[in-house]
């Protein structure tokens, strides 16, 4: 029994070290072909677009103009930039991990740990100072100072299809939103948020069918598709920040619906819009239902949005969904180009799917994952996932302290993205909370393959809380 403790010990460490090594030679490479693809997307879109676009290998200015100034006032690690047209926007929903991103030579030299530290004294010193500003981040600023509207006019990289630019031709600048539940005589109503690079169809494909006659004669259900997508806007403009997902949700779903309270069921990313939102609206959430929540509490010390980083995105070659998180989180260009192959030729892949399986399953999965444009899912994941990284223990502790609605969270046992002990993070912070864990589910079949017996786990949340 020692020899084989022993000898897994060591084929575990061997393959570890293994990948290891592997993964810093592939992602030197992708540091390489990041910087090379830089330049190609820059005379690509020059020649195609007649413009330069912004990206986040530019050097930073450190003010948009004499017409939009920044002003920036320190508070502990908060910045908040206040633009001198009637338009605001806080530079702590900006996430520098937007544009600070280390190579692997780097973070292994300890460069990056260095000039951080000695960036850390700096600020320590200095109480009020002239903030310098990525370029990419200025220029869609300017933008926003000129009072412009959305731009409806996706990038030559983008896909122009009707079902993700259905949005350009209505005047409404609102979210998609699937609603089903009596139009009259409505008890209650209940959010569906989804999650990364997902669609209102993760919940209308699997729950909506499910829930009992009683339930859709009850409560009015809103499944949202996420600014940027699904068949939501996509602007080319936006930065895709909280303050901007929260209005498009306030303005899309609870104020031309006259929302008074709600349930809400958020999935991954869309948990930290769900808290947002709670924490935002205390006295109109019935219940929070939060599956797999991406909770990872900053140590003492560390800068939250770049732990959460090189948490949620280690940089390792295996497991293969950690392969993934990485290309798209650490790689702007690389991901564009993923994006240009898969996004913008979904209709294909959705055929080869069809083909392929002989329409034995349902493609909504794969039209979730590739309605998107990459401009969206680069600035949410920074901004919304990294970016709330300081936020999201406060917005505990308001639920805990101010809000009195049920709390319950669902997490997959075989969850490689989102590990279990996220969900147990949030109920540390949260006591009342309570934790379920399905044996041999993951990130998705915590929903898809469970949908009836789930279906009927919410209607008893739902039904429990209606006296609180």
């Amino acid at each position: 029994m020692g020899v084989l403790s022993k000898t897994r010990a060591f084929f575990t460490l061997t393959g570890r070290a293994i990948n290891e090594v592997l993964s810093f030679f592939v992602f030197s490479v992708l540091d390489i072909l990041d910087f090379v693809l830089c330049y190609a997307y820059k005379l690509a879109d020059f020649f195609i677009e007649a413009e330069w676009k912004p990206c986040y290998c530019s050097s930073a200015k450190e003010a948009i103009t004499s017409s939009g100034k920044i002003l920036v006032s320190e508070r502990g690690e908060s910045k908040v930039v206040r633009l001198t047209s009637s338009s605001k926007l806080q530079l702590e929903e900006i996430s520098d991990t937007l544009y600070v991103r280390p190579s692997c030579v780097a973070e292994v030299s300890k460069c990056a740990v260095v000039s951080s530290s000695e960036e850390k004294k700096r600020r320590g010193r200095v109480r009020s100072s002239t903030f310098t500003v990525n370029s990419a981040i200025v220029e869609m600023l300017q933008g926003k100072i000129g009072g412009q509207k959305l731009s409806p006019f996706p990038r030559w990289s983008d896909c122009d299809c009707e079902i993700c630019n259905s949005w350009a031709s209505s005047c409404k600048e609102t979210l998609f939103v699937q609603a089903d539940g009596p139009k009259e005589n409505t008890q209650e109503d209940v959010l569906f948020i989804h999650g990364f690079i997902s669609s209102s169809a993760f919940w209308t494909e699997t729950l909506f069918p499910n829930f009992s006659k009683s339930a859709k004669s009850t409560y009015r259900f809103f499944a949202i598709d996420l600014l940027g997508f699904g068949r939501s806007p996509k602007p080319a403009d936006s930065l895709y920040t909280l303050r901007e997902h929260l209005d498009m949700i306030e303005g899309s779903v609870l104020e031309p619906n006259k929302v008074k309270s709600f349930h809400i069921v958020a999935h991954s990313l869309g948990c930290i819009l769900a808290l947002a939102l709670a924490v935002k609206h205390p006295g109109s959430v019935k219940s929070l239902t939060l599956l797999a929540p991406p909770y990872f509490p900053v140590p003492k010390g560390e800068q939250g949005t770049q732990y959460l980083m090189r948490k949620l995105a280690p940089r390792r070659v295996w497991p293969l969904i950690a392969f993934g998180a990485s290309i798209a989180c650490w790689y702007e260009h690389v991901s564009r180009t993923v994006c240009l192959l898969i996004c913008k030729n979904h209709r294909v892949w959705n055929f080869i799917t069809k083909l392929i399986t002989r329409n034995r399953i349902k493609t909504f999965l794969i039209e979730g994952f590739c309605c998107h444009t990459h401009n969206a899912a680069w600035h949410t994941l920074h901004n919304i996932i990294c970016g709330t990284a300081g936020k999201i223990d406060g917005y505990l502790d308001t639920v805990r302290n101010r809000l009195k609605c049920s709390v319950t969270i669902y997490h997959g046992r075989n969850d490689e993205l989102i590990p279990v002990e996220c969900s147990y993070n949030v109920q540390s912070r949260i006591p009342r909370a309570r934790v379920k864990v399905v044996e041999k589910k993951d990130h998705i079949t915590i929903v898809v393959g469970r949908q009836q017996a789930f279906a009927r786990e919410l209607e008893e949340i739902w039904k429990s809380s209606r006296g609180s």
